[in-house]
């Protein structure tokens, strides 16, 4: 470690360690695992402890004002009848309905309950706490570079 350097800093291999040959994809995902471990913990917490990581796939592909569901589906980049079976398990636990469409009394636009739209505010806390304490560990300026490199990597990879 570089004398001065606060703890969690930009060391490359902190000293008398093995070098961290992990790859790219494991150095996603066990950030992502972590802040799963912390969502679900939050979500038990406030109540909604029936809500299991499959369903996050819903709710982030969710607007607002609903969607049908196979525009879901295709969103999730699922078939139609697995996110049709995570659907009827949320609806099922009163996180979702289906509702006519405005546009075509034929079809059904699933959207969030209120008791839906409670697990997304909750989410969004649960990540602005974990967000702001490792801004906080690893210091606010590594934490700003990793966000603004995430998010060029995930822009170049929209391209």
């Amino acid at each position: 470690m570089v004398q001065g350097e606060p703890k969690g800093g930009r060391e490359e291999q902190r000293e008398g360690q093995p070098e961290d040959r992990r790859m790219i994809g494991a150095l996603l995902r066990i950030p992502r695992e972590a802040a799963l471990r912390q969502v679900l913990a939050g979500l038990a917490a406030a109540g909604f402890g029936e809500v299991r990581p499959a369903h996050f796939t819903v709710f982030q592909h969710m607007p607002p004002e609903g969607i049908r569901l196979t525009a879901l589906a295709d969103a999730a980049l699922m078939t139609k009848q697995s996110m049709g079976y995570l659907v009827d398990d949320l609806e099922a636990l009163g996180y979702v309905e289906r509702v006519p469409d405005a546009g075509d009394r034929r079809a059904k636009v699933v959207r969030l309950t209120r008791r839906g739209q409670a697990v997304e505010e909750t989410v969004r806390a649960v990540i602005r706490q974990m967000e702001a304490d490792w801004s906080a560990r690893l210091g606010h300026e590594d934490y700003k570079q990793l966000t603004r490199l995430l998010r060029a990597l995930i822009a170049m990879l929209d391209e």
